[in-house]
């Protein structure tokens, strides 16, 4: 299902950044900054580890303030080359997963990266937006306090 509107027509409109949930990592709220200059989503891993049979297993920060740690493991579907936006490449390990936003549940890629000192733990980028939302860089939770 997209994010269209109760009506079925546009898609819904969603700001610049947004609380959304990766209900299969068990992160029930991440607060993530929507950005169509990234290609391909990423999240903030404290700790990257290899697991047993091809997975991977990683520490995640969902809330910036809170040394809470969620430990989540996954399939580890291939490690990517990414250019950043101060124009450091480098390889990170890539995740599928589920996304919740706004009511609505979709598949999603994800890099897994350290992004300490940044002010989003999450990057949700155009290929996981492409055609579900309208996007206004002048507003900010659109969608609520809570996935």
């Amino acid at each position: 299902m997209d994010g269209r509107d109760a009506s079925g027509g546009e898609p819904a409109v969603i700001g610049w950044r947004e609380w959304l949930a990766l209900p299969e990592l068990g992160v029930r709220r991440i607060k993530a900054k929507i950005d169509t200059g990234a290609r391909t989503s990423a999240i903030h891993a404290a700790v990257i580890e290899p697991a047993q049979g091809g997975r991977i297993r990683f520490a995640l920060h969902p809330l910036q303030k809170s040394e809470r740690l969620v430990w989540c493991e996954s399939e580890l579907c291939d490690e990517r080359w990414v250019t950043d936006s101060g124009g450091r490449r480098e390889c990170r390990p890539l995740i599928r997963t589920a996304v919740r936003l706004g009511g609505q549940s979709w598949p999603i890629e994800l890099t897994l990266t350290a992004r300490t000192g940044l002010t989003y733990r999450m990057l949700l980028g155009r290929s996981a937006l492409a055609g579900r939302f309208q996007i206004n860089p002048a507003a900010s939770f659109r969608l609520g306090p809570t996935p």
